[in-house]
């Protein structure tokens, strides 16, 4: 270990299934020693993970029963941080904020234990879960929002990732005070596949969100509709046979329909069944979480951001470079998802600019050393390099990072 003085950024995304971003950056700075400065700084994309990223960096954690994605309540949470009167005080310090992520509330892993058809194996699911593709509801998600909006939240960082529902968002707009009604003034039951029903949404009873900014903080960029839209990408990772998809798809088109046709909200139009104008159905990220970043842009007027690049900027990751000498990132597998948006190569790009060299950890590695250095990533070190067996890489994933964090001290500090 060289004499270099600097303090090292431990900015990690989580080992899904085994480690949070925070244990990660745990077991990396006892793995470092104790005569290396560090700064932890546990990072998420917007998706699973990032409510305990932020309160890992200094945001409360606001625990909240809500509606769970079939009905049935849940024990979610949101982060939140006061405003701040420091001149310098990054993006979220100067007005009251809180960080709400979707999969908190309405995420596969809030689904209830299998009775009937479970999770795939190899889908994002976790396995024995129950799923339910056409009933499944954003509704708590909305609550958790709406619960921040009543404590003096100015602005809200809407984090889209690991949802069970492909609703359209109309569970989150419910919960917002909006009504979604059939051709009889009744309002529809939970779930996208209801929206086929569809007839008038009624926005009066919405609550008073004037002044609010909203923020979409995700890495999707998927339409709506269509066969890059929310049900035909993501319905089949919660459940939807081809029959489902087909229904799912038709249902958000109604919805978008009737947000265009009796409201103003500029969404698809629908002739004799037919979309002829996606407007903000189209629009890049409308149809991430099943369709809640298409609710977000019609009616709280959201503004997408690229998820990790925004929550490194509300994190103050910049400042935390000064006077860095290395900077180690990482997540469960780097592979060709983590080149698209993902936390490790929003680090790379951010600490590039600050010409702060980037090594990364990982469960298992399957980028090789010119995709890596293309990302800004010097060198990548997996727990398979030390550990073939991947339970045992699961199961021993502390002790395993600290052997790996030992190699990386000896060869880059």
């Amino acid at each position: 270990m060289s004499e270099s003085s600097g303090h090292v950024v431990i900015a990690p995304d989580k080992f899904k299934g085994s480690l949070t971003g925070a244990e990660v950056a745990a077991r990396v700075a006892a793995g470092l020693g104790p005569g290396v400065a560090t700064v932890a700084l546990p990072v998420a994309d917007g998706g699973d993970g990032t409510v305990d990223a932020v309160v890992a960096c200094g945001f409360t954690r606001v625990e909240v029963e809500v509606t769970g994605p079939v009905g049935e309540p849940v024990l979610a949470s949101y982060a939140w941080r006061d405003a701040s009167s420091q001149k310098d005080a990054p993006p979220g310090g100067d007005v009251p904020t809180a960080v709400v992520e979707l999969a908190e509330a309405s995420g596969l892993r809030r689904l209830p234990v299998a009775s009937g058809p479970a999770a795939p194996a190899g889908s994002p699911a976790h396995e024995g879960v129950e799923l339910a593709p056409l009933t499944a509801t954003s509704h708590g998600t909305g609550e958790l929002i709406a619960h921040a909006v009543r404590r003096g939240a100015r602005r809200v960082v809407l984090g889209l990732g690991g949802s069970a529902c492909t609703d359209g968002g109309a569970g989150m707009m419910r919960a917002l005070g909006v009504r979604f009604l059939d051709a009889g003034g009744r309002e529809l039951p939970f779930g996208g596949a209801a929206l086929r029903d569809l007839e008038k949404i009624d926005t009066s009873g919405l609550i008073a969100i004037d002044g609010v900014e909203f923020v979409v903080a995700g890495d999707v960029d998927n339409p709506l509709l269509g066969p890059h839209g929310a049900a035909a990408v993501y319905g089949p990772q919660k459940g939807a046979s081809p029959d489902d998809v087909k229904l799912l798809d038709r249902a958000l088109a109604r919805l978008a329909a009737v947000a265009a046709h009796t409201h103003g909200l500029v969404g698809a139009i629908e002739h004799d069944g037919v979309v002829r104008s996606m407007g903000v159905a189209g629009r890049p990220g409308a149809g991430a979480a099943g369709g809640v970043g298409f609710a977000a842009l019609a009616f709280l007027a959201a503004d997408f951001r690229p998820g990790i690049d925004y929550l490194l900027e509300l994190l103050g990751f910049r400042d935390r470079l000064e006077g860095a000498r290395l900077v180690v990132t990482g997540e469960g597998s780097l592979d060709e998802q983590t080149l698209r948006g993902k936390a490790p190569a929003g680090v790379a790009s951010a600490a590039a600019k600050a010409g702060v060299p980037v090594v990364a950890v990982c469960g298992r590695r399957g980028l090789g050393d010119e995709e890596l250095n293309a990302a800004g990533i010097t060198a990548a070190y997996a727990l398979t390099d030390i550990e073939p067996d991947p339970a045992v890489c699961m199961s021993q994933a502390g002790p395993l990072l600290e052997r790996l964090a030992r190699t990386v001290a000896e060869r880059h500090l």
